[in-house]
């Protein structure tokens, strides 16, 4: 691992390369992100488990969406990432570094992947890269990663990657299509310190 950044010294544009993916930063001027930023927002299987902090319907909100992401970058509070194939550069859904404490070093992730890029193991290699990236890179300590109850595959991804189950968040999240009721959250977390995962 490399040394502790100074504070507000995480890269702004990073690309990271492994496991046959590349993360990179979205781009709210390009038509195919929108457009994957919209269909990951509004794809089923994403809201069954996900109600977004803005509301996502048409084109419109999607790139107003994106552009509040990339504001975020731009302040240091996140890294959001595409994920993209480093083949041919298809976009397969987003993972991202939020809410970076760089006094605490911690950070909570969170990811989906679009239905076409499911069965892959996108999920598994993009957060192995992410965490990898946000431990060497801006010399966090630890990562969090919540989903809601019931959510077994999001369990096994994380435990994949080495996030410990450390127990469940009482109404820790609202319920699908919901911002008046909340449901339970498996909280997982992993350490710089804990050791490294083998991989997809």
């Amino acid at each position: 691992m490399t040394g502790i950044h100074e504070p507000h010294t995480a890269p702004q544009t990073p690309e990271v390369h492994g496991h046959g993916l590349t993360l990179r930063r979205w781009d709210p001027a390009s038509a195919t992100d929108v457009d994957a930023w919209l269909r990951g927002h509004t794809d089923p299987e994403f809201r069954r488990w996900n109600t977004p902090i803005r509301t996502i319907t048409d084109t419109a909100s999607a790139r107003e969406s994106l552009e509040a992401r990339t504001a975020d970058v731009d302040a240091g509070r996140a890294m959001t990432f595409c994920i993209t194939g480093t083949d041919d550069g298809t976009v397969l859904g987003q993972i991202s570094v939020n809410a970076i404490d760089r006094v605490m070093r911690n950070a909570v992730i969170g990811y989906w992947v679009l239905p076409e890029a499911r069965g892959r193991h996108v999920a598994t290699r993009s957060l192995l890269l992410a965490a990898r990236w946000a431990y060497d890179e801006i010399g966090l300590h630890r990562l969090e990663l919540g989903h809601a109850l019931g959510h077994g595959g999001s369990c096994r991804v994380a435990e994949r990657c080495g996030f410990l189950y450390e127990g469940t968040v009482r109404g820790g999240m609202w319920e699908a299509e919901r911002r008046d009721a909340f449901r339970d959250v498996h909280l997982h977390g992993r350490l710089a310190t804990d050791p490294e995962p083998e991989g997809p």
